[in-house]
C-alpha cells in the first residue's frame, strides 16, 4: 500500500496539481465503507474514476498505535467532534479508507427488522434480506469477514460472562481481518494491514485498475447547471488540515457523494441545491451510547486484544421495532489517552481511578434511533464558516432508554464479578452493590452534558426511497433532481440499523454501485 505514495495515480492536492483538462467519468467523494466499494467496482467495469479524499493518505508505517498522533491525524477534529450542544461526543473518520481504517472491524449483516420497516414505512424497495443476502455475501468473502475464532478477550469475556448467568443472549462478533495479531488498537490504523479496510483492499485495487486517488483534498461544493452537474470545487487541504482559501476545478460526467452521513448533507448544502421539501440533512441518526465503567477484581487490560469479539442483542428490540427505543449491548477498548479524559472527575479523585486503570471494565449500549416518532434524529446544519454541524436533542424518550441500559450493563457486571460500578455521568458515584447501584441510576438526572453520550455511527441525512416526498434519493441512490448525482454512503438509511453500520453500507454500495455501472457503460 505504501507504494500508491508515489504512484502515478495519487494526487496530493496540498502539494500536486490535477491534470489540465482531464474529465473523469466519475468522481466519488469520499475513500470510505461507501466510496471505497464503489470505487473499485465502477474502474473495473472501464469507466475512469476519481476518489477525492479530504483527509490525508496514512500506511501502515504512519500508524505507530500512539493515541496521541493518531487521533489528531485520523479522525474528524482530532476525535473532538461533537453535536451542536456539546452533548454528544462523534467519532469518525478522516483518512483514506475513511472510518473504515479506525474503525474496531465489528460487521453485522442489517437486522431483517430494519430492512422491513424501511420497506413498509420507508418506501424503500429493493432491500429485503433475501435481495440483499448475495450482496453481504460478496463482500463478507471479498473482506473476509467471518466470527473472530480467537476465544475473546478478557474485556469481551467480561460481557459474555455476566449475559450468561443472567440468562441473557450473547454471541460473537464477525470482524473483517485476516491475518490480524490481536494487538487491540484497531482505532489507531491496523500496523500490519490485517484489517480489511477500504485502505488495503478495494483503494490499492481500484488505483491499480487506473483510479486516480486525489488526497487532502475537501470537496467544497457541486456546480451545476440544470439537473446536471457540470464539475466539482476543491480546496486543498493543509498539513494542520485546515483547507486553504484556493479552489480547484474537477471536471466529471457523474458524481457520487460518500463522504458520509454529515459531509454529504454538508455538500448539497454549501452547494445549495434544490430541496422543496427541506429534506436534505434531516434524520441523521447516531446510535447514541452510553456506558458504565466497572472495577473488577482481576486485571482486564482492555487495551489488549480484539477490541470488540462479543454482543448481546437482548435489548435491541425490547419493545417492538416501534416501541421504546432498544439497545445493543458490547464493550469498548480502552486506552489511556481517552480513558482518562471521559473519566468525570478530577483532580486527586481522578489520580486514583487511574491507577485502577488495568482493572476496568466498560460496558456500553448503542441505542437505536429513528423507529418512533418521538426519535427523529438530528439535523446537519452549516456554520459561519459552512463548516457541518450536527444539530442532535436529546429527549424523554431517548433518556428513558439511556436509564434502562444503563440499568441492564449495571446489573451484568456485576453479575460478571464488578467489585464496583460508576455510570459515565457527572453526578454518579461508584456503588459496590447492584442494589445500591440500581437506586443510584433510578435517582441520576438526565440532561445534555451531564450524562455522556458518544457515537461512533453517523447515518441518515440524505435518505433513499421511491418518494421524493420523503427521499432525497431513489432506491438505486440516484438523486431525484440531479440526472448525474448518486449518495453511496450511510447517509442513505432512513433510521439507523441497530447494529455497527460498516457492512451495511459495503454490501448496498456494492449493489448500488453495481447497477450504476451498469447504466453508465
Amino acid at each position: 500500500m505504501t507504494s500508491l505514495k508515489l504512484h502515478k495515480n495519487h494526487i496530493d492536492l496540498s502539494k500536486d496539481t490535477l491534470p489540465i483538462n482531464k474529465v473523469f467519468d466519475v468522481v466519488i467523494v469520499g475513500s470510505g465503507a461507501g466510496g471505497g466499494i464503489a470505487a473499485e467496482i465502477l474502474v473495473q467495469s472501464g469507466l475512469s474514476v476519481a476518489i477525492v479524499e479530504e483527509g490525508a493518505f496514512k500506511t501502515a508505517a504512519d500508524f505507530t498505535l500512539n493515541e496521541a498522533q493518531a487521533y489528531p491525524d485520523l479522525y474528524q477534529e482530532a476525535m473532538s467532534r461533537k453535536t451542536k450542544d456539546k452533548g454528544i461526543t462523534v467519532m469518525q473518520g478522516r483518512t483514506v479508507g475513511g472510518s473504515t481504517t479506525v474503525n474496531w472491524t465489528s460487521s453485522f449483516r442489517t437486522p431483517e427488522k430494519t430492512l422491513n420497516h424501511w420497506s413498509e414505512v420507508h418506501g424503500v424497495s429493493g432491500f429485503s434480506s433475501e435481495e440483499l443476502a448475495p450482496w453481504f455475501k460478496k463482500v463478507e468473502q471479498q473482506l473476509n469477514i467471518s466470527p473472530w475464532p480467537i476465544p475473546p478477550n478478557e474485556n469481551n469475556s467480561i460481557l459474555e460472562k455476566g449475559a450468561h448467568k443472567l440468562g441473557w443472549s450473547a454471541a460473537r462478533i464477525p470482524r473483517n481481518v485476516r491475518g490480524c495479531a490481536n494487538l487491540g488498537y484497531c482505532g489507531m490504523g491496523c500496523p500490519i494491514d490485517a484489517k480489511q479496510s477500504m485502505l488495503v483492499t478495494t483503494i490499492p485495487a481500484a488505483v491499480k485498475a487506473g483510479a486516480t486517488l486525489i488526497t487532502n483534498a475537501r470537496c467544497q461544493k457541486l456546480i451545476y447547471r440544470g439537473e446536471v452537474v457540470e464539475h466539482i470545487l476543491l480546496s486543498p487541504v493543509d498539513k494542520n488540515h485546515q483547507a486553504k482559501n484556493s479552489l480547484v476545478k474537477l471536471a466529471c460526467n457523474y458524481v457520487v457523494l460518500s463522504a458520509g452521513a454529515i459531509g454529504t448533507p454538508a455538500i448539497l448544502m454549501r452547494s445549495k441545491v434544490p430541496d422543496p421539501r427541506a429534506l436534505i440533512g434531516k434524520r441523521t441518526f447516531l446510535h447514541p451510547v452510553t456506558s458504565v465503567l466497572a472495577d473488577m477484581p482481576d486485571k482486564v487490560n482492555a487495551f489488549y486484544g480484539a477490541p470488540q469479539s462479543v454482543y448481546s442483542d437482548e435489548f435491541l428490540w425490547r419493545d417492538g421495532v416501534t416501541g421504546k427505543i432498544g439497545y445493543k449491548l458490547e464493550v469498548p477498548p480502552i486506552h489511556p489517552v481517552i480513558g482518562s479524559s471521559i473519566i468525570p472527575v478530577h483532580g486527586e479523585p481522578h489520580s486514583q481511578m487511574m491507577k485502577r486503570f488495568p482493572y476496568f471494565h466498560a460496558s456500553l449500549a448503542l441505542l437505536r434511533d429513528g423507529f418512533n416518532e418521538s426519535s427523529i434524529g438530528g439535523q446537519v446544519e452549516l456554520d459561519r464558516f459552512n463548516e457541518p454541524l450536527l444539530d442532535y436533542k436529546a429527549n424523554g424518550y431517548l433518556w428513558e432508554g439511556v436509564k434502562s441500559a444503563l440499568l441492564n450493563m449495571a446489573e451484568l457486571q456485576f453479575a460478571a464479578g464488578a467489585k464496583r460500578i460508576r455510570p459515565f455521568h457527572m453526578d454518579a458515584q461508584w456503588a459496590t452493590t447492584w442494589p445500591a447501584a440500581k437506586t443510584m441510576i433510578e435517582s441520576l438526572k438526565h440532561q445534555v452534558v451531564r450524562t455522556s453520550l458518544f457515537s461512533a455511527h453517523v447515518m441518515g441525512g440524505c435518505a433513499f426511497g421511491d418518494s421524493p416526498d420523503n427521499s432525497v434519493v431513489d432506491s438505486t441512490g440516484k438523486s431525484h433532481f440531479f440526472n448525474n448525482l448518486s449518495v453511496l454512503d450511510g447517509s442513505l438509511f432512513p433510521t439507523s440499523l441497530g447494529v455497527n453500520p460498516q457492512l451495511t453500507i459495503y454490501a448496498i454500495s456494492a449493489k448500488l454501485a453495481s447497477g450504476l455501472s451498469e447504466r453508465l457503460k
